[in-house]
């Protein structure tokens, strides 16, 4: 079966978009871009769409490629002293000169909807209530909405990345998972992953899941983005792959749309912490 992450969005946003006409005032994302990449002018733009949709507010402040980190640091100050902004964003990749967790443990944790400062990465290690990251919480909404269980079961995250290996680690074992987190230096990764109920892979390398690395009937969850022949694809072998496994995400309409999905509740989160609504 298909994971449809395009449909729960729908549902998901459906549902903010008339939770936010309770409230007076509208919730404020602001996003911060340094340089012009081109995928990020994308991911902004899905997120200014989202905002939009969802009836939040968007403001944007883009800076060019040699802007201090002075500067940068700020205007987040700036920021977390708004009471009219109420989720900050840096949009990653930055240029590698500025020093991304500087900048990132900047924010207010309580307006943090990146979820990657180390107040929010300790909550989520110590079973607290916080903001965290997007993608990583997206895999288990979907999971949930499809009625999947996680406890109990074995699986194996390829990827350690902080924006979703990692985070999700901790997320899948708080909800008592057996959890094996692989990467670059693992050895006989086949080996782990015949062996595993969940699969979730976040590399970037085009079909590096194949059908001979899966058991019968495993849950696939696709989170690589790749280009091939100016076509997106993820990092498993999708047509191999889809009759052996019992579920698995397409790219694009997989994680994707989750995890702008979850951006859009994270925003909503935070603007009701700071607005001391239950």
């Amino acid at each position: 079966m298909i994971l449809d992450g395009k449909k729960i969005k729908d549902e998901i946003i459906n549902r903010l978009r008339q939770e936010i006409k309770n409230y007076k005032d509208k919730p404020t994302l602001c996003v911060i871009q340094i340089g012009n990449d081109e995928a990020s002018n994308i991911y902004i733009s899905q997120k200014e769409k989202m905002c939009n949709v969802v009836g939040y507010n968007f403001v944007y402040k883009k800076f060019n490629t040699t802007v201090s980190e002075n500067e940068i640091l700020n205007t987040i100050d700036d920021l977390n002293n708004d009471k009219n902004i109420n989720a900050i964003l840096v949009q990653l990749p930055i240029p590698s000169r500025l020093n991304s967790k500087i900048i990132q443990n900047k924010i207010n944790p309580l307006k943090d909807v990146d979820g990657l400062c180390d107040k929010n990465i300790s909550n989520l290690i110590t079973k607290k209530d916080g903001l965290f990251p997007c993608t990583a919480s997206g895999i288990i909404t979907l999971l949930e909405k499809y009625n999947i269980k996680i406890e109990g079961k074995d699986i194996v995250i390829i990827g350690r990345s902080m924006l979703v290996g990692t985070p999700l680690f901790y997320m899948l074992e708080n909800k008592n998972a057996t959890v094996t987190l692989a990467h670059s230096k693992t050895k006989n990764l086949a080996e782990k992953t015949k062996n595993a109920d969940i699969i979730v892979c976040a590399v970037g390398h085009k079909n590096l899941i194949t059908k001979n690395m899966i058991k019968e009937n495993a849950i696939v969850i696709d989170v690589g983005i790749n280009k091939d022949n100016n076509k997106i694809c993820g990092d498993v072998n999708f047509d191999e792959i889809k009759d052996k496994a019992s579920y698995i995400t397409p790219v694009p309409g997989g994680i994707g749309p989750m995890t702008i999905a979850t951006l859009a509740e994270n925003i909503l989160k935070a603007y009701k912490i700071q607005k001391n609504i239950d």
